[in-house]
């Protein structure tokens, strides 16, 4: 296995640099100049052409995207990512405290999505064609047809504007600081969040368990006496392969949900930060949030292999 993690390393270094080109260009060519957007109110009439030059000339924007992208890599291997072009911060600075509250949301988020999706899925495939069956596929198609930001909005009309039972912006009430406030803040994003992704992993899991259970071994166990519990079991272990798959896919899902869901309930993270950012154009933290992202896709589907291994020891890398 360790010289499959070593190749699959390197290759995700190969893939990062690529995606980091790729980043790195579409920004810079993307629409609108965000050095404009710092020209002082007294210059706006007058002198305006000359302080966004003397600007592209500091931030060294006038030089061509070659020479601007290898400046860029050789300060991000030291773990500069440059300065906000609005703020002033470095960019590490700024991912960094808001790394936590979307780490929280998207963990959380995770853990009600497979909490979720388990038991329907698994229930999906026991009583296939009974109502539970039918209920659980109506659920999983019902959230996939349904997207996110509809189904955070209803969750806000009922629970915060019809039902005042819980708060429905910010991470905590600054009145009130307190771990408790906190995690009622956290129930309504999160749900939303969890349930918007246990859909189709619903589907998936039901898809897979029915295979299993299909198959000669669980046929024979159930036939020799074993417990319907216990054929279950062994078929949940050797049906969680594809699921693995679907969950790792899933964390890019979370970031791209996470993005809406932190917009809609005020969630101060990295999500917020970038659309924050893209409406800015400020190009250093555009950059910084979408080759985070680019590390943990990666970095989950790194996980997602040395899983295989974990959930059927028949498997072998190489």
């Amino acid at each position: 296995m360790g010289a499959y993690l070593l190749r699959r390393l390197l290759t995700n270094v190969v893939v990062f640099i690529v995606i980091s080109i790729a980043i790195f260009s579409l920004v810079h060519l993307s629409p609108g100049d965000p050095i404009a957007m710092m020209v002082p109110p007294e210059l706006l009439n007058s002198g305006s052409a000359d302080f966004i030059e003397q600007r592209r000339r500091e931030l060294g924007l006038d030089q061509p995207l070659v020479v601007q992208y290898f400046r860029w890599a050789g300060n991000a291997l030291t773990g500069d990512f440059g300065y906000s072009l609005v703020s002033g911060r470095p960019v590490s600075e700024l991912l960094l405290e808001r790394a936590g509250p979307t780490l929280e949301l998207m963990g959380v988020g995770m853990i009600i999505s497979i909490l979720i999706a388990f038991p329907l899925g698994i229930l999906s495939a026991v009583r296939r064609n009974t109502w539970v069956d039918y209920a659980a596929s109506l659920f999983s198609l019902g959230v996939v047809a349904f997207p996110v930001f509809f189904l955070a909005l209803v969750a806000i009309y009922v629970f915060t504007l019809k039902f005042p039972i819980l708060p429905s912006s910010g991470i905590t009430d600054p009145s009130n600081p307190t771990l408790a406030n906190t995690l009622l803040h956290l129930v309504l994003p999160a749900m939303i969040l969890g349930i918007g992704n246990s859909g189709r992993l619903v589907r998936y899991i039901r898809s897979s368990m029915l295979s299993e259970l299909g198959s000669d071994y669980v046929r024979t166990a159930l036939a020799k006496g074993a417990s319907q519990r216990r054929a279950v079991m062994h078929g949940l272990r050797n049906s969680l392969i594809p699921v693995i798959t679907i969950l790792a896919s899933d964390l890019s899902h979370l970031i791209a949900g996470g993005v809406v869901i932190e917009q809609i309930f005020a969630w101060p993270g990295m999500g917020q930060l970038a659309v924050t950012s893209v409406g800015q154009n400020d190009y250093s933290v555009i950059i910084g949030f979408a080759l985070l992202g680019a590390i943990f896709v990666l970095a989950s589907n790194l996980l997602a292999d040395v899983l295989y291994t974990v959930a059927d020891p028949r498997v072998r890398l190489s």
